[in-house]
């Protein structure tokens, strides 16, 4: 065998046994240096922190809603007859005592004139009963009995007069009339509808509020409601009701607001904002927000030894800058990074960041 080939196989045989004894009694130590920066550092986590002041500002509440007509009204007959005329398109604003639905008068004139004809008999009785009773001819008794006429007379009238302004089926209030009911040619009996009105001007704003926040609701209270077209529109609250609906343990509000242009309509969704005084918060980033143990909302600070505290905080009001909340107290540490990683009561490095 030639001098090279040996030479060849003999480092490869080296090359293995060192593979072999590698794998047998584990990799070599690593370097001194090497071993000094893989060793895990000691000492506290580090987080960063804001300083959050403490701000007094306007409490609002939030509750969603929607819009409504002050009035809904189902105008009614009070008299039996075919309609004749439906001079009002639904729809349309109306003034207070406009004819929404006439029906036929029919024998209604007949019989309001010949009550007045029955009155204007009994009234020159009764003239001539005086007259005769002064003379003697007449007794205080028929005397009485002819003005019983009369005023029996007179109450025909009326009734007669009231039976024909039945057939006007007028508008009890200004509003919108937003369904008609019956058209031309459909009879109506006593209590069958003309159509619908409603009073949009002033307008309610109605929602349910939590039994956790109704005892900060009151009537008088300034308001503000935005619609989901955006438009916002101030008002007050005028209604809270003082027994919880059994169901969903809410209590409902009302929120009165003007819409003379009746530009608003009723049903729209709303946001509305209910003013409850004022008070300390703090405006802190929607990250900061925490769950403890215990499931409760809040946010993690520093405390004056460098240890993590933790305070439930409730929301006032989400902007686009950050959470309006209530629970702390004065300026505070707030933990901005890092807050989900430790416990109430560790150490912690603290770096500020403004």
């Amino acid at each position: 065998m030639k001098s090279q080939y040996v030479f060849v196989i003999a480092i490869a045989v080296v090359v293995a046994l060192y593979f072999i004894v590698r794998s047998l009694f584990g990799a070599v130590a690593p370097h001194p240096a090497q071993a000094k920066t893989a060793a895990p550092t000691s000492g506290p986590p580090s987080v960063q922190a804001t300083m959050i002041p403490e701000i007094v500002r306007p409490y609002d509440v939030v509750v969603r809603g929607r819009t409504q007509a002050t009035r809904t009204v189902i105008i009614r007959s009070e008299t039996a007859g075919v309609v004749a005329a439906a001079p009002v398109l639904q729809g349309t604003y109306v003034k207070a005592g406009q004819v929404l639905c006439r029906v036929s008068v029919d024998a209604r004139q007949a019989a309001l004139d010949q009550a007045r004809a029955a009155l204007k008999s009994n009234q020159l009785t009764q003239q001539q009963n005086e007259e005769l009773a002064k003379k003697g001819f007449r007794s205080p008794t028929q005397v009485l009995q002819g003005q019983a006429n009369l005023d029996a007379a007179s109450a025909a009238v009326r009734a007669a007069e009231i039976a024909l302004a039945q057939v006007n089926i007028k508008a009890p209030f200004a509003g919108v009339f937003d369904h008609r009911d019956a058209e031309v040619g459909t009879y109506l009996g006593p209590g069958q509808p003309c159509g619908t009105m409603i009073e949009i001007n002033p307008l309610l704003v109605v929602g349910d509020v939590p039994e956790t926040q109704a005892a900060s609701m009151k009537v008088g209270a300034p308001a503000t409601a935005r619609l989901v077209s955006g438009q916002t529109l101030r008002g007050h609250i005028r209604y809270v009701s003082h027994d919880a609906d059994p169901q969903t343990r809410t209590y409902h509000l009302e929120m009165t607001l003007p819409n003379p242009k009746l530009d608003v309509r009723s049903g729209l969704s709303a946001e509305m904002h209910v003013g409850a005084g004022s008070g300390p918060a703090h405006l802190v980033p929607v990250s900061s927000l925490v769950l403890d143990a215990a499931g409760r909302q809040g946010v993690r600070y520093v405390v004056g030894d460098g240890r993590v505290a933790f305070a439930p905080v409730t929301v006032l009001e989400e902007t686009k800058e950050g959470v309006w909340v209530t629970g702390l107290t004065g300026p505070v540490q707030l933990i901005t990074v890092g807050q989900s990683y430790v416990a109430d009561g560790q150490k912690v490095r603290v770096a500020l960041v403004r």
